[in-house]
């Protein structure tokens, strides 16, 4: 519909979309809409997403109550006020899938974790999922995202160099982990048994929101926000088609994205099936699909050659190459991080350094050593043809 009101129409009905913004985000969880409907997005914030008002919607700049996660409201006080959370989860052998609660992420960061395993880091602001899991050790690429994301960290354990770094650190206080006697009891960090098949390593779960509660007992859950990325309603010009991408890690793991024409998300397959969350039987989706090209450099300082727990450092600061995909369109730019302090998240940047407006939801980063690894086409693959070519 074409706007006619005049500058003061305008200016009242931005007032009256904030009052409603803050109005909502002051209710409880359990009573909110789903802010992350489209039709709610465009009715909702959409005076929001307009420079034109002043209001920018990152990466330096948000509108009061929106989360830089994801470019959308908090949808509760009690999310606006609480701290990003970093929860590690594993995602091999194949048999930990599917695994609980990461759909319930605002943003997953996928790296290899090491010899063509990857692992996830899933951030957790909007929502407070009771089953996250299963959850498995620390990397030396956390360090660069505990700062990015000024966040909490919870995971399992860690090899004894990294260990040694991190409690040396002045992040130790944010780290949520049993290594560090957290229990089941007082934070959350809980043995499901129904899962021992899997092998007793992939029995640990957490539950996000005693997560943290225990963060407030020990007085490091305040709400600071991490800058970067850059959202807009309407897509940037440009951009190549693409609604497929597979990555595969040495073949010991690998991942398939296709976009979805009637819900417009992307929708996440793993060794030729769809990848489903047990929490909410749905299957792995993002709004963003974001490929990062970052240096994975040895640590001999750390791990002599031939280790058994060795880690390579994913070289997280700087710049480099960069795929953003959002909408079935692929554009081609750069990461780049352009501080080392709490809260300086990366930006995504096309070659002319302007921002790269992400859909407003959740995204979702996978880090490859080369973006030449990536296999990117026009059209959706048939899976029953991939899996027969494989078998």
């Amino acid at each position: 519909m074409k706007r006619k009101c005049s500058r003061c129409l305008v200016t009242s009905l931005f007032v009256m979309i904030m009052l409603l913004c803050a109005g909502l985000a002051s209710s409880q969880d359990s009573a909110m809409p789903d802010l992350r409907a489209p039709a709610i997005v465009a009715t909702a914030i959409a005076d929001s997403y307009q420079p034109a008002y002043g209001f920018p919607v990152g990466p330096r700049a948000y509108p009061e109550g929106i989360n830089p996660l994801t470019g959308l409201p908090y949808p509760s006080d009690a999310a606006r006020s609480r701290r990003n959370l970093i929860i590690k989860v594993s995602n091999w052998p194949p048999r930990v899938r599917p695994q609980h609660g990461v759909n319930a992420a605002d943003l997953v960061y996928e790296y290899e974790a090491e010899g063509g395993v990857t692992r996830f880091a899933a951030i957790y602001r909007s929502q407070a999922p009771q089953q996250v899991g299963s959850i498995r050790s620390a990397r030396l690429l956390d360090i660069e995202l505990i700062r990015m994301y000024a966040a909490l960290l919870a995971y399992s354990g860690t090899s004894e160099p990294i260990r040694h770094i991190y409690i040396n650190a002045d992040y130790r206080n944010r780290l949520l982990s049993p290594s560090l006697s957290h229990d089941c009891a007082r934070a959350g960090f809980c043995r499901d048994d129904a899962y021992v098949h899997r092998g007793y390593e992939h029995t640990l779960f957490a539950d996000a929101q005693q997560l943290w509660d225990f963060a407030s007992r020990i007085n490091v859950n305040q709400g600071y926000r991490a800058l970067g990325f850059s959202f807009a309603l309407q897509a940037d010009d440009g951009g190549d088609t693409v609604r497929d991408t597979y990555t595969n890690w040495y073949n010991r793991t690998d991942a398939r994205w296709q976009y979805d024409d009637s819900s417009r998300i992307y929708l996440r397959f793993a060794d030729g099936a769809p990848h489903i969350d047990a929490a909410d039987g749905a299957q792995l989706w993002a709004d963003n699909l974001i490929y990062l090209q970052v240096i994975h450099r040895p640590r001999p300082d750390l791990f002599p050659p031939g280790s058994h727990d060795e880690s390579e450092e994913l070289v997280l600061q700087g710049q480099g190459k960069a795929f953003v995909l959002r909408e079935g369109k692929l554009y081609r730019g750069f990461w780049r991080r352009p501080g080392l302090r709490n809260g300086e998240a990366l930006e995504l940047v096309h070659v002319d350094g302007k921002p790269i407006a992400l859909k407003p939801g959740r995204s979702w980063v996978t880090i490859v050593r080369n973006l030449d690894q990536l296999e990117i086409s026009e059209t959706r693959q048939a899976l029953d043809s991939i899996v027969s070519a494989d078998a």
